[in-house]
């Protein structure tokens, strides 16, 4: 009990700068990000909403637990599911400091491989997510009608663009006095609020309303990993049995349960490796390790679904098999 409460204890020192970024960068993009650039960049169909996303992934400083809170305000804000798919997998496996360290770690030809293999899988992943029309669940559409202050569903309400921002209206009637003035409503809006009122509505959506929402699936998450970390023996596995085949085995499981974020799971795979790992599991550790988490997988299955949540390990877990095999044998 007193090492789970360790390894748990460490999680949270680990975590709680990058979640703690994840959810202000999320009240962020609520507060400041017109929805019209997102259904305009991220809402389309084909692959430059996924590159756009994938792009933005890999500069964003973030875990696969601080990329949750992120994917899921683009979602929210109307952007399809292919680029919100493709953002969970291009975020959390790169990194500037995880580039490095690999190069250092593991060398030139690693790092390229690992690089074009995330680049590869979120694309991948972002078309065939985009096969699925998916909206977010009903209580996340609302928005507030400028001009009588009505809550309104973004699916059924009318709406009108204006300076960049999408507005929604409950009714023909609010719509038609919006037009008239709409420089009156929108000084009302709260895109127009002071500094003091919209710094508050960041923290208010990042630490309140998403925390409320994706807090428990994230706690749970970081329980279970602790948990596997504790019970399983894997140190005496690595030199005798992790060597042939029996590597990939591990290596899948392994990534998928456990939270290991871009760099850190860099020593932890150069550990492997120099215990006798083939390098083909390794790369499949260092692809799926930061990609998923009970976290992640709870989260996802909460706002997404079962089938998506299907789609997304499927992808994840088959094509870093055939990568790393295809890496094993260069």
């Amino acid at each position: 009990m007193i090492q789970f409460l360790v390894v748990l204890k460490d999680y949270l020192i680990e975590l709680f700068p990058v979640l703690a970024l994840g959810f202000f960068l999320s009240g962020l993009i609520h507060e400041f990000l017109p929805t019209a650039w997102v259904e305009r960049h991220l809402g389309g169909r084909g692959i430059r909403p996924i590159i756009y996303a994938t792009i933005s992934g890999a500069l964003l400083p973030l875990c696969c637990f601080g990329a949750l809170p992120v994917a899921i305000s683009f979602f929210k804000k109307g952007a399809r599911l292919g680029p919100v798919l493709a953002f969970l997998v291009a975020t959390p496996a790169t990194s500037a400091t995880a580039f490095l360290v690999t190069y250092r770690l593991l060398g030139l030809n690693f790092t390229l491989f690992l690089s074009l293999s995330v680049i590869l899988i979120g694309l991948t992943l972002g078309l065939m997510g985009n096969l699925f029309r998916l909206s977010p669940t009903p209580h996340l559409l609302h928005e507030e009608d400028p001009v009588c202050g009505m809550c309104v569903d973004r699916e059924k309400g009318l709406k009108r663009e204006y300076e960049g921002r999408t507005y929604y209206f409950c009714s023909p009637h609010c719509r038609e006095i919006f037009e008239r003035e709409p420089q009156k409503y929108v000084g009302e809006s709260r895109y127009r609020k002071g500094v003091r009122e919209r710094i508050k509505s960041v923290f208010k959506f990042g630490f309140w309303d998403l925390l409320k929402e994706i807090g428990p699936e994230l706690a749970l998450g970081l329980v279970l990993a602790a948990l596997i970390m504790v019970v399983t023996p894997v140190g005496r596995l690595i030199g005798n049995y992790l060597s042939g085949g029996f590597g990939y085995l591990f290596a899948l499981p392994f990534g998928l349960a456990m939270y290991i974020c871009s760099t850190a799971s860099v020593p932890l795979v150069h550990a492997f490796l120099t215990q006798g790992m083939n390098i083909g599991a390794g790369m499949v550790l260092l692809i799926v390790g930061p990609v998923t988490s009970f976290g992640t997988i709870l989260v996802v299955k909460k706002e997404f679904g079962t089938r998506i949540l299907f789609l997304y390990l499927l992808v994840i877990c088959a094509l870093s098999l055939i990568l790393g095999y295809g890496f094993s044998k260069m």
